[in-house]
């Protein structure tokens, strides 16, 4: 379960990277820029730690999968755009849900 973990991040670093590009080149959006930068680089800490220290890799890929779940979910909810909302908030609630599987298997 750990190496799926570790796909998914760096999968879903690579998503939110690219995102947050998109968003600035799109809507000059700096915001998007440097929330997509952070998150993406925390998903791909988390990925590169997974076997180093385990935990704490899965505390950081959990911190920032809620963290982007907390952002999109509300946001699909209310817009009803399926992107970038509902996309990001179906890849955060799926990174939730992996991380939380791996945690249980350590």
């Amino acid at each position: 379960m750990n190496d799926a973990a570790k796909f998914y991040y760096i999968v879903f670093g690579l998503f939110t990277l690219v995102g947050g590009v998109m968003g600035y080149v799109k809507a000059k959006s700096t915001i998007s820029l440097v929330a997509g930068i952070v998150c993406g680089l925390g998903l791909f800490a988390a990925a590169f730690l997974i076997h180093v220290t385990l935990i704490g890799a899965l505390v950081v890929g959990l911190l920032v999968c809620t963290a982007l779940a907390g952002k999109f979910v509300p946001d699909f909810i209310h817009k009803k755009a399926v992107f970038p909302g509902g996309v990001m908030a179906l890849l955060s609630i799926a990174g939730v849900v992996i991380t939380l599987v791996a945690l249980n298997k350590k």
